[in-house]
């Protein structure tokens, strides 16, 4: 029987630093793809929440209706619940409802309505003041969001996204519990199942390094492009 007291945490001979090595990217994968894709439609979908607030077209109106529902209504389901609701749909786009590829779905429908609704929300917060300017000297809609909401932005938009993908990184590790791979399958299965806490241990060290150096990077990028610092 393994030993379980404190010193079992220490016992590092019994991690399997080639699993741990394949873990850790795979986590790495999860986090990148997905928090592209999320980047991306959660730009779209607080875009058009922005663009569609407060029209007066009914069918416009009903169009922020029905996008705001489906933010709100996936932003509110917990994640592992979420998951097992998505087996089905995710069998029919990956084939699968195992490894990484599987948590794919659930982890971008989790997180892209969070990110959405710090987006719509930057966008408000944006001085009008710029916005009305651009539209005086006659720029089309399109190119105000492209040459001032975008940019003006920036920096909250870059802000959301760091903190959307370390709930990312969160989120796969939930993900990998139910053999999705990643650190989080590592440390569940290998380390925990088989008491092995020193597995659990280098899991939790390397998935907290992973956050630091996101949360690095993004403030990192953000100072850098902030025009106010």
């Amino acid at each position: 029987m393994n030993d379980q007291g404190l010193s079992s945490y220490f016992q590092f001979s019994n991690v399997d630093w080639g699993n741990m090595l394949t873990s850790t990217w795979e986590t790495l994968w999860l986090t990148i793809v997905s928090m592209i894709v999320v980047a991306i439609l959660g730009i779209a979908l607080g875009l058009l929440l922005f663009e569609t607030t407060d029209s007066h077209n009914p069918l416009v109106r009903l169009l922020n209706w029905v996008v705001a529902l489906f933010v709100n209504v996936f932003r509110s389901i917990p994640f592992i619940i979420l998951i097992v609701l998505l087996l089905p749909i995710t069998q029919k786009l990956v084939g699968t409802i195992i490894g990484p590829r599987a948590a794919l779905p659930s982890l971008i429908i989790s997180a892209a309505p969070f990110y959405a609704r710090m987006v719509e929300l930057a966008f408000h917060e944006l001085d009008h003041g710029v916005v009305e300017a651009a539209e005086s000297m006659g720029a089309t809609r399109w190119q105000i969001i492209r040459k001032v909401l975008l940019p003006e932005s920036m920096p909250a938009l870059v802000s959301g996204i760091t903190v959307t993908t370390i709930s990312l990184i969160g989120y796969t590790a939930m993900a990998g519990a139910i053999g999705a791979g990643g650190l989080g399958n590592l440390a569940y299965q290998d380390g925990f199942q088989s008491n092995n806490n020193a597995i659990t241990l280098v899991a939790t060290v390397i998935i907290v390094i992973i956050v630091f150096i996101f949360q690095f990077l993004g403030d990192l990028a953000v100072k850098h492009i902030d025009k106010r610092a």
